[in-house]
């Protein structure tokens, strides 16, 4: 299944449902980005705050100041690598 993401009420925010369980509910941020290896890889990608898990979707929050076409494909690629 394609990794689908969808727009949230938070310009900042983006959910990206992946059409598989992925556990949770879980957030990171960088401090804690070690304890999943996922949170891990989304935070090698400049711009992000903050990682939220939870049944088949994960939320990305980004930096106010980060563009959304600099991080979609990257959490995009992470994504369907870990959950396709």
């Amino acid at each position: 299944m394609p990794i689908d993401p969808q727009f949230t009420p938070n310009p900042n925010a983006l959910k990206f449902t992946v059409g598989v369980e992925v556990g949770g509910p879980r957030s990171y941020v960088a401090a804690n980005a070690g304890d999943d290896p996922v949170a891990g890889e989304l935070f090698g990608i400049d711009g992000i705050m903050s990682v939220f898990m939870t049944a088949d979707f994960v939320t990305v929050t980004k930096n106010p100041d980060a563009d959304w076409s600099g991080i979609t494909p990257g959490v995009t690629d992470i994504l369907e690598n870990h959950f396709s």
